[in-house]
């Protein structure tokens, strides 16, 4: 391959790099908003230990039943 090729390989992984960080991201926002949600917390009593507490709670109902498998 040449220079120029490999250099325009590098540009698109790098852009389908940030598409997928930006998807990511957009994924972490809506699954916060829909627990915030369904749950009625209070967005102003949510502080950082709080949110770490409840993502534990989370993640642990998740990774013990095996019926969450998503």
């Amino acid at each position: 391959m040449t220079q120029s090729a490999l250099e325009k390989q590098e540009a698109k992984l790098k852009q389908l790099n940030q598409r997928i960080k930006a998807e990511k991201s957009k994924i972490e926002q809506n699954l916060g908003k829909q627990i915030i949600k369904t749950s009625n917390l209070d967005y102003t009593s949510l502080s950082n230990q709080k949110i770490k507490d409840l993502a534990q709670k989370i993640a642990t109902v998740l990774n013990h039943e095996p019926n969450n498998q998503l």
